[in-house]
C-alpha cells in the first residue's frame, strides 16, 4: 500500500484518521483532501502537515480534483454535509451533492485504480419513524428501551444491523444509504474490497460542534463559554438519548479493518458506543456542570424537529464477534477530553464554538 486517500480529510473524523493512519504507517503516503467549507476545517491544517499528512484543497464532487492525486490504494471516505437537518430549511443542492455524488466519485476512482474502500455511513440509514415507534420507558433522567420489541433488529443493547429499512430517514441518512448500496454493487462488480461503517454520535476533540450536528462538543463548549443551551423537542426535557464513540476508538476498528481487509471485505458493522457510552441531554447537562464547574441557562422547546428521534443506541456485537473491537472511553472521558481541548485552544476556538 503506497497512497491512502482521506476524502473529508480536514474534516473531525477525516482529519484524525488521517493522522492517526500515518501514525500507523509511516512509509505510506496519506492524502487528506478537503473543500475547507465547514467553519473551522482550516485550524486542522497545520495538525495535518505536522503529522507529515498532504493536503489538498480539492472537492469531492469534482472527479478532476480527484484523479488529480494519481494512483491510490485504499480510499477512507469521510466526505460529507453531516447535517441531519440540511434540506429542510435550505435547498438539498450541496447535501444531494457532496454526500451521493461524491460517494460516487470516489468509489469510481477507487474502480480505476482498484482501490478498497472504507466507507463511513451513518446510524442515520435507519428510518426515524421506526425508531421512534419503539417501546420506551421513561426514567427521571433519559428514556430506556424495553426487552420486548415488535421489531426486529433491537434489543436493549440498541439497533443491530438486522433493523429494517423500509421507510424514511431524512435526505442525510438517505444519501449515505444510497451510497453503501452503490458501493456494494462496485465491490461486487469489480471485485473490488470494501468496508461500511454505519457510525454514531461521533466525538471528541477537534469536532467543530454545531446545533445540528456535533451535539457533544457544543454542549461542553457552550459551558466553557457560558453560553446558553436548550432542550429541543419530546416536551423540552431533555431526556434524548444517544450512545457516543470517541474518534480515538473509532480509528483503532479502521487500523484493524485496513489490516484485515481481505477478510472482512463486504461487510456491514454498527459502530458507536452503545448502552454502556450513553448519556441523555439533561445527563450529558449534569456532567458538563461536574467537569466545567460551569452553569449556563437552558431553555426548552417542545416541539419536535422532523427526523428527531427520542432514542438511538449502538448494538455494535457484531463488530465485535468478528473483530474483538469494542469502545474504551467512556462518557465522562469524552466529556473532559473535549474539556481540556477547548481550554487548551480557547482564543483560536472562541469564534467558531461559542
Amino acid at each position: 500500500m503506497r497512497t491512502i486517500l482521506v476524502s473529508g480529510g480536514a474534516g473531525f473524523v477525516g482529519s484524525c484518521l488521517a493522522m492517526g493512519v500515518k501514525r500507523a504507517y509511516s512509509n505510506v503516503r496519506v492524502v487528506a483532501l478537503d473543500n475547507l467549507k465547514r467553519r473551522g476545517s482550516e485550524l486542522n491544517l497545520v495538525r495535518l502537515r505536522g503529522a507529515g499528512v498532504e493536503f489538498v484543497h480539492g472537492d469531492v464532487r469534482s472527479m478532476e480534483d480527484l484523479e488529480s492525486l494519481g494512483a491510490v490504494d485504499l480510499i477512507l471516505e469521510c466526505s460529507a454535509e453531516p447535517s441531519v437537518l440540511a434540506g429542510y430549511t435550505s435547498a438539498p443542492d450541496y447535501l444531494v451533492n457532496t454526500n451521493l455524488l461524491g460517494a460516487v466519485n470516489c468509489f469510481e476512482l477507487a474502480r480505476r485504480h482498484g482501490a478498497a474502500t472504507i466507507f463511513l455511513s451513518t446510524s442515520r440509514v435507519y428510518p426515524a419513524a421506526a425508531i421512534n415507534s419503539l417501546a420506551v420507558d421513561e426514567t427521571e433522567t433519559r428514556f430506556v428501551l424495553r426487552a420486548e420489541q415488535s421489531l426486529p433488529g433491537v434489543s436493549v443493547r440498541g439497533i443491530s444491523e438486522q433493523f429494517p429499512l423500509d421507510g424514511t430517514r431524512s435526505l442525510y441518512g438517505a444519501t449515505k444509504l444510497c451510497g453503501e448500496l452503490l458501493l456494494r454493487e462496485y465491490l461486487e462488480m469489480y471485485g473490488l474490497k470494501g468496508i461500511i461503517n454505519r457510525c454514531g454520535v461521533i466525538t471528541g476533540p477537534w469536532q467543530m460542534g454545531k446545533i445540528d450536528q456535533g451535539v457533544v462538543v457544543l454542549w461542553v463548549a457552550r459551558h466553557m463559554y457560558g453560553k446558553p443551551l436548550k432542550y429541543i423537542g419530546y416536551g423540552g426535557r431533555g431526556k434524548q438519548v444517544r450512545d457516543m464513540l470517541h474518534v480515538d476508538d473509532l480509528l483503532k476498528l479502521v487500523l484493524y479493518q485496513i489490516d484485515h481487509l481481505d477478510s472482512l471485505t463486504g461487510q456491514t458493522f454498527n459502530v458507536g458506543g452503545g448502552l454502556e457510552v450513553s448519556a441523555s441531554l439533561c445527563e450529558l447537562t449534569a456532567l458538563c456542570r461536574e467537569t466545567t464547574g460551569a452553569e449556563v441557562p437552558i431553555g426548552a422547546e417542545t416541539e419536535t424537529r422532523p427526523a428527531d428521534i427520542r432514542i438511538y443506541l449502538t448494538d455494535y456485537t457484531r463488530v465485535t464477534e468478528l473483530t474483538g473491537w469494542r469502545p474504551e472511553k467512556n462518557v465522562p472521558a469524552i466529556v473532559q477530553d473535549i474539556a481540556a481541548w477547548i481550554a487548551g485552544h480557547r482564543d483560536a476556538l472562541e469564534a467558531v464554538l461559542a
